[in-house]
């Protein structure tokens, strides 16, 4: 899967990379089974987008699909974050689209944040210093 992702429970984030084409079945795959997980509810969430170098869309109206099923699925006793980081244009405006979506959805319970770089999305989590996203693919 173009999606590795790990868990730091230390830090309570859920943790993300996408790699390479990036397919409408890859994002739902790591929605339904990474939060799925009660042991992660609750938790913040960073998507680093960086290393996409294609997204395959069947239609746009997947990105509010995906909004609608990540908001079922949040934790509602608690609020969250989700930060996307995303140099490229498109992965940058499906973000900003995902990010408008979730918005307006009254069951969800994350707030998302969409960023050009790391240290933005860090920021936005409220973690301190780097992150090393050095690690081995799930």
């Amino acid at each position: 899967m173009p999606l590795n992702y790990r868990i730091d429970h230390g830090l309570r984030l859920v943790i993300a990379i996408a790699h390479g084409g990036l397919t409408d079945s890859d994002v739902f795959g790591y929605q339904h089974v990474v939060w799925s997980r009660k042991h992660v509810a609750g938790y913040n969430e960073l998507v680093d987008m960086t290393r996409v170098t294609h997204i395959a869309l069947p239609a746009a109206d997947r990105v509010r699909d995906l909004a609608e099923v990540a908001a079922a699925m949040d934790d509602k006793s608690t609020r969250s974050k989700f930060a996307i980081v995303a140099t490229a244009d498109i992965a940058f405006g499906l973000g900003r689209m995902f990010q408008s979506y979730r918005e307006v959805m009254e069951q969800s319970t994350k707030e998302v944040g969409v960023f050009r770089t790391m240290a933005e999305a860090l920021s936005f989590l409220g973690i301190d210093g780097p992150l090393s996203l050095d690690w081995e693919p799930r």
